[in-house]
């Protein structure tokens, strides 16, 4: 059901316009503000799907209703009503953020055609942040230990600027979770978060996943293709297990990142590309580097700055948390009960080498629970979860 607020100072205008909304759709809950003032009370205190907002009206002129309503909240669409029209005014109010002007009278057609679409638009950006928030709630970063905390602290200095930030630290640490909490806080977060892991792309095809090829380039090339960094245009690249990437490719990637520009396998023509690059590593790059196996110049380039991830061993305090939130996750996954954990079989698992991090204790938790008590207990752990 769609609340829709008609701001109108004239009552006659008003119960025609609710008239012809109740006959598009009967299930509408709309309703009616003869002024601005009266209009933004309802808007502090309601969520509306769409305002139509008439501009000359007393107390408080349209156009400063749609300002002020665009700061308590933005999103909704408002489309602008007015007897008095013309382009000058219609410019100015899509200036400030309606989503469309329409003159009195206005024409059936185009007044639902508007609503529709309008209405439309703020479903559309409904259903976007329930999804981005179910996206952020996957890579949630969960600790209250020094070690992440420090972490989190790095990410909010970094992540609003267009720094290149190379992330270190064991396998199954969480890397990839700072590359999206990186993306996610920074002024590219609407565009895209496109990956690659460099160690499962064999070198002989690295190029031409990074940078695209032209048809007929190598054997299998049967058509033009757009590689990851064109993917990732006006967003981020998050360029996992870097490490294991060909010199040759690095060389490529090097120019990539001083002169923002690539060309694709089997092309010599420049495309510009606006892309903020995240790396990720397990391995130590500075011994790589004494060892021919990694361009000293890139690091320099990709290490602006640097984030290292705790080991979960190090960070021994974060285990229980991260044991209820695994637990309530793979519950809702698996449309189970959310199982506990004793005491002592927290106390046992805190107690583990956890050589595999947090991807590991993930793994033994979702185990536990499917094979484990309807409370789970140190036997259970001794059970099913000894470490060898």
């Amino acid at each position: 059901m769609s609340k829709i607020l008609i701001i109108e100072d004239e009552e006659a205008i008003r119960r025609v316009l609710t008239k012809i909304l109740k006959e598009e759709n009967s299930s509408y809950d709309i309703f009616e503000a003869s002024d601005g003032l009266l209009a933004i009370e309802f808007i502090k205190n309601q969520d509306f799907d769409l305002i139509l907002c008439d501009i000359k009206m007393p107390k408080m002129d349209g156009l400063e209703v749609l300002e002020a309503t665009k700061k308590i909240k933005p999103d909704i669409p408002i489309v602008m009503i007015s007897g008095h029209g013309d382009l000058e005014t219609a410019v100015e109010t899509m200036r400030h953020g309606a989503y469309d002007y329409i003159s009195k009278p206005p024409d059936l057609n185009r007044l639902l055609n508007t609503v529709r679409n309008a209405l439309d638009r703020k479903k559309l950006i409904k259903e976007n942040k329930i999804l981005k928030q179910r996206v952020d709630k996957k890579y949630e970063m969960i600790g209250h230990s020094d070690q992440i905390q420090d972490v989190k602290s790095v990410i909010e200095k970094v992540a609003p600027t267009e720094a290149r930030v190379l992330i270190t630290g064991p396998n199954g640490t969480g890397k990839e979770l700072v590359a999206h909490w990186l993306h996610q806080k920074s002024n590219r977060s609407s565009g895209s978060l496109v990956e690659v892991n460099c160690a499962a792309i064999p070198s002989e095809l690295i190029e031409s996943e990074l940078f695209g090829h032209l048809k007929g380039a190598f054997t299998s090339a049967n058509k033009d293709r757009a590689g990851k960094f064109e993917a990732a245009n006006e967003g981020t690249l998050f360029l996992d297990e870097i490490g294991d990437m060909s010199l040759p490719a690095q060389a490529k990637v090097l120019r990539a990142l001083q002169e923002n520009k690539i060309q694709r396998v089997g092309s010599d023509k420049d495309i510009k590309v606006n892309v903020r690059v995240i790396a990720a590593t397990n391995k130590d790059l500075k011994k790589e580097i004494l060892e021919g196996r990694f361009r000293e110049d890139l690091y320099h380039r990709l290490a602006v700055i640097l984030i290292k991830v705790p080991s979960l061993n190090d960070r021994r305090e974060d285990i229980p948390l991260l044991i209820n939130f695994f637990s309530s996750q793979i519950s809702i996954e698996q449309g189970t009960a959310t199982k506990h954990f004793s005491e002592k079989a927290m106390n046992l698992l805190k107690s583990y080498d956890w050589t595999g991090n947090v991807r590991e204790l993930r793994n033994v938790v979702e185990r536990l629970i499917i094979l484990g008590s309807d409370e789970i207990s140190d036997s259970d752990v001794k059970l099913y979860a000894q470490k060898k």
